[in-house]
C-alpha cells in the first residue's frame, strides 16, 4: 500500500526518534536498530480495500479486485523492547507512527500517520522491520524501516517510519479520524477498520477467454489450490462449492507458516458433466469467524471479505 510518493531516504542520515509520553527520548540509527534483538516472522498483509472493486456501487478509490495481499518473512526488532527502553509514562493510551511520505488528501497536506492502542503496540509480535525475505526492505515496502502489525489490515503497518510518539489521548489525524472507517455516508463517524476479516482465495482453474475472461476447463479431475487467512485467529477450515454456494465440501488444509500468515489448502474436484459451474471458497478461523456470501457495502469499500466466485465452463478444448 502506497498512499503518496515513495520517499528517497539516505540511510546514513536517517534516524528513528521515539518521544511523547516517555521518560527517555530515543534517537536510533539503522545500524543501532539492527544491533538490537531480532525476530523473523511470516506475516500476511492485506490492503483494507482489497476487493472493493467488486462492490456495487463501486466506491471511489483504488479499484482493487483481489490482488492486494501478500505474505513475506519480515525481520526486525520488537517494538515492545523499544517502548520499554524509552519508559512509557502513566496515562499513555496510544502510540503514533509517522512516515516520511507526504501528500494531499481530504483537502489537507499531510504525512501518512496512524496510531495503535498502547495494548496493541505492546504485543510481542509487532515489529520494526528492516528486512523482507532475508533482504533489506525494497523502497516500495518501506525502506529503511517500517512497522509490521500482524493481524491488522495493511494501512496499520506504516512504511518509511521516521518517528514514534506515545500519546495520552486519541490521535485525530486524517488517516485515523476520516480515513479507514466503515460508514455509509460522508457525515458518519463510522467504526474504525482494524483486524483482517477471514478470507480464502483460490487459483482459478482452467484458462481464460481474452475478451470475456470466462474460464474453460477440460473434463476430468482437477485439484483446486488456494490460500486462506484471518486477523482474528488461525484458519481452522476451508470449504469449497461448485454450485455458487448451495452445497459445500471440505478442503484439505496445508501447514500455516505462522499464526499470522496465510494457510494453503487444496480441493479435489471432478465435474459430473460438461457445463457451467460457479466455484466459491470460504474460510473459518479459530475464533469462529467466517466469510459471508455477500459483504455489506460501505463508503470506502473496506474489509470486503465476501466469498470469491469463479465461473468455469467445463468443455473440451477448441482447436486453433
Amino acid at each position: 500500500m502506497i498512499h503518496y510518493d515513495i520517499p528517497v531516504v539516505d540511510p546514513g542520515d536517517w534516524r528513528l526518534s521515539v518521544g511523547g509520553q516517555v521518560s527517555r527520548e530515543l534517537s536510533l540509527s539503522l545500524d543501532e536498530l539492527r544491533s538490537r534483538p531480532s525476530v523473523t516472522l511470516a506475516v500476511t498483509l492485506e490492503c483494507a480495500g482489497n476487493g472493493r472493486a467488486q462492490l456495487s456501487p463501486r466506491p471511489l478509490s483504488q479499484p482493487w479486485l483481489l490482488e492486494a495481499v501478500g505474505t513475506a518473512e519480515w525481520t526486525g526488532t520488537p517494538l515492545r523492547g523499544l517502548l520499554e527502553e524509552a519508559g512509557v509514562e502513566g496515562g499513555a493510551t496510544e502510540v503514533l507512527f509517522s512516515a516520511l511520505d507526504r501528500g494531499v488528501e481530504g483537502g489537507e497536506e499531510q504525512q501518512f500517520e496512524r496510531s495503535l492502542p498502547l495494548t496493541e503496540a505492546l504485543r510481542e509480535e509487532v515489529l520494526l522491520a528492516y528486512a523482507m525475505n532475508g533482504q533489506p526492505l525494497p523502497p516500495q515496502h518501506g525502506y529503511p524501516l517500517r512497522l509490521v502489525v500482524p493481524g491488522w489490515y495493511g494501512m496499520t503497518s506504516v512504511k518509511w517510519l521516521e518517528r514514534i510518539n506515545v500519546l495520552d489521548r486519541p490521535f485525530e489525524g486524517y488517516q485515523q479520524a476520516r480515513g479507514y472507517r466503515l460508514r455509509q455516508s460522508p457525515d458518519e463517524q463510522g467504526e474504525p477498520v482494524s483486524r483482517m476479516l477471514p478470507r480464502s482465495l483460490m487459483i482459478p482453474p482452467g484458462i481464460p477467454d481474452f475478451a470475456t475472461r470466462e474460464r474453460t476447463l477440460a473434463p476430468g479431475p482437477v485439484t483446486v489450490l488456494g490460500r486462506a487467512w484471518s486477523g482474528f485467529g488461525s484458519v481452522e477450515r476451508v470449504e469449497v462449492s461448485a454450485d455458487g454456494g448451495a452445497g459445500w465440501s471440505e478442503a484439505r488444509l496445508g501447514p500455516q507458516p505462522s499464526r499470522w500468515a496465510w494457510r494453503s489448502w487444496e480441493w479435489d474436484w471432478e465435474p459430473a458433466e460438461p457445463g457451467a459451474y460457479e466455484l466459491c471458497c470460504r474460510a473459518t478461523d479459530s475464533a469462529g469467524n467466517g466469510q459471508p456470501l455477500e459483504a455489506p457495502w460501505n463508503l470506502g469499500g473496506y474489509a470486503n471479505n465476501e466469498v470469491q466466485r469463479v465461473s468455469v465452463v467445463v468443455a473440451e478444448a477448441r482447436s486453433a
